[in-house]
C-alpha cells in the first residue's frame, strides 16, 4: 500500500474492506519466475512471502482454468505478454475488473481500475 507507483484510486480500492480481492495463480507464476531470474527481489522465498501477504490482506486466489487458458486464443494481439493475456481472459470470463496501470489492457473491454 505504500508503493509510490500505486495510484490513490487503486490504493483506496485495495484498502476498502467492502471489496472482494482476488489474486490470480498467473500472478504467482510470474512472481516465481521473476524472483528466480533475479528480476524481482523479495525478503523471503516467493511462496511464504505471497501466502503471508494474501492472508494478511484477506485476498482470495483464482486458479487458472482450462477455460481461461483457451480463451486467450480469442483475444486480439494488442498485448503479447502471456501473463497479462491470461489475466485479461480471467477478467472477461469471471466478469471481474482488474487493477493495473497498463493502458493496453483496457483495449480488451475489461474494467480497468487505476
Amino acid at each position: 500500500m505504500d508503493n509510490k507507483r500505486l495510484s490513490k484510486t487503486s490504493a483506496g480500492i485495495l484498502a476498502d474492506p467492502a471489496n472482494d480481492l482476488v489474486f490470480s495463480a498467473a500472478g504467482a507464476l510470474e512472481i516465481a519466475i521473476k524472483a528466480q531470474l533475479g528480476k524481482l527481489r523479495l525478503p523471503d522465498d516467493p511462496e511464504p512471502f505471497l501466502r503471508h501477504h494474501l492472508e494478511l490482506n484477506n485476498v482470495a486466489t483464482l486458479p487458472v482454468t482450462i477455460e481461461h487458458a483457451l480463451h486467450v486464443y480469442t483475444l486480439p494481439l494488442h498485448h503479447r505478454d502471456p501473463f497479462d493475456r491470461i489475466l485479461i481472459a480471467q477478467c472477461q470470463i469471471e466478469s471481474m475488473p482488474i487493477v493495473t496501470a497498463d493502458p493496453v489492457i483496457a483495449q480488451y473491454g475489461v474494467s480497468v481500475l487505476w
